[in-house]
Parts: C-alpha cells; sequence; structure tokens
C-alpha cells in the first residue's frame, strides 16, 4: 500500500485511516510514514522517512516536521523509521524501552545486528565499516568498551588510533554518525542500563562501572537519555520493591 496511491496522491483505501485512530502504538518503517501521514497520526509531530522519498513526503505533508537525516524518530505512541535496516534499529529501540537493554542487546545478537544505533545516528554515515587498511576507529572503539571504567579524552582517543584529533573525529564521525564524546556517553548509559537490569550493584557502584564517575552524572544522563531515574529503572525491568534497592 505504502508504494501506490499513498505515495503519490496521499489518498488512503477506504477504513484504513480510521482503523489507524485510537491509542494503540504506532511504528512505520521506511516509506509507512506515508501511511501514518495521510492518516493525519503524524499532524504537527517529529517524523522521519527514507530520505530518497523526504522531499515528496515534504510536499504532500508540510504539518509534519519530517527530519529527514535521522535513522528513526520515538515520538511516544508513534515512532517513524528511515529504510528497512533503521526499521531494524527502531524495532530493537522498541523492545529495549519495553524490555530492557538485556533482551534487545540478546535479540540482536540472534539476528546478526548492532544491538544499539542511536535514533539521531545520520542516515548518511559515509563509511559505516573500518577501512580495510587498519585506518579506522574500529579497534580504539573496541577498546574503550572494554574500558568504559576510566575517563578518556579526545587526545588520548586519537593517540591510540595514532592520529591527529582532528583526523581522528572526522573518521570517527563518518564510521558511527557520531561524535566521539556522544559515542562514548551513549556506550556508558547502555552499560549502566544492563548493570541496572542485571545486577544488585547500588547507584553509586553502576556510576563507577559505567564511567560516570558519580551518581549524581549517571541520574543527568539516564534521565536525558531514557526518561527516568537509576531506580526508577532498576524497579521498572526487575521488579525489585523500592524498599530494597540499594544506593
Amino acid at each position: 500500500m505504502a508504494g501506490g496511491a499513498v505515495l503519490r496522491t496521499a489518498e488512503l483505501p477506504d477504513g484504513v485511516a480510521q482503523a489507524l485512530q485510537g491509542p494503540a502504538r504506532l511504528v512505520s518503517i521506511c516509506t509507512g510514514a506515508f501511511v501514518l501521514a495521510a492518516a493525519g497520526r503524524l499532524d504537527g509531530r517529529p517524523a522521519t522517512t527514507h530520505w530518497l522519498h523526504a522531499e515528496r513526503f515534504a510536499r504532500l505533508h508540510p504539518q509534519v516536521r519530517l527530519d529527514p537525516d535521522v535513522l528513526y524518530v520515538d515520538d511516544g505512541d508513534v515512532l517513524t523509521s528511515a529504510g528497512n535496516a533503521a526499521g531494524i534499529d527502531l524495532l530493537l529501540h522498541v523492545v529495549r524501552r519495553d524490555h530492557g537493554s538485556a533482551t534487545a542487546t540478546r535479540i540482536a545478537r540472534r539476528r546478526v545486528v548492532a544491538p544499539w544505533r542511536d535514533g539521531g545516528q545520520s542516515q548518511f554515515v559515509d563509511r559505516p565499516v573500518p577501512d580495510p587498511d587498519g585506518t579506522g576507529t574500529a579497534a580504539t572503539r573496541a577498546w574503550v568498551q572494554q574500558n568504559l571504567d576510566r575517563p578518556w579524552t579526545l587526545e588520548q582517543l586519537a593517540a591510540h588510533a595514532g592520529t591527529s584529533v582532528r583526523t581522528f573525529t572526522r573518521r570517527f564521525r563518518e564510521e558511527t554518525g557520531l561524535s566521539p564524546l556522544r559515542w562514548l556517553t551513549r556506550q556508558r548509559v547502555e552499560l549502566a542500563r544492563h548493570l541496572l537490569e542485571t545486577t544488585d550493584a547500588g547507584v553509586d557502584r553502576v556510576a563507577e562501572q559505567s564511567g560516570f564517575g558519580t551518581a549524581t552524572s549517571l541520574r543527568q544522563h539516564l534521565h536525558a537519555a531514557i526518561g527516568v531515574a537509576p531506580q526508577a529503572y532498576r524497579r521498572t525491568f526487575r521488579g525489585v520493591p523500592p524498599a530494597v534497592l540499594p544506593g
């Protein structure tokens, strides 16, 4: 259906728009956003779609706050993604939001896909895989992921990769779509979520192990990333009564 009239004229078959109303959570992949927009479910809301169709989408649906650069958009009860691969990222995001990072990571491993690509990552990553000559940043990223509890500076990361800070930052963004510091924060948030879900470590200890240093810093970053505090997150995904939460 998304490949037919709805892409050309924003017209939907009888009953489709009505079926998409109500409180249910809606998720679209690729050009599925055209269907949601034609049904009025994206009016005044942020959304994305495949970059190849972004110009047409914007022309047909000027009332939608289209962001053609990102992988996916989570606007609460309505979520949209770019191409099919970005749809996998979005579905893993939904699983992570509903069932925790450990479950999402387990599913991603079975499907042999990256466990987490941030929704704000650009659709236009120049080099999604490291260069075969070893001049990319993959080795440095792997090294950092094994040592997230340590404080890191751009200078240290560039030195490990054997490049200048400027070259390292450029290559890193080309390969991941993110700045090194933003990527590092995302990795630390993911580790903190994993520790909250799978261990009984107190919030102070989780903050240390994930590299945030203090419970205050952990709370700030976790709230910025997913909108909840560490203890609330643990209660959600482990069912731990508030009275016995450590830290």
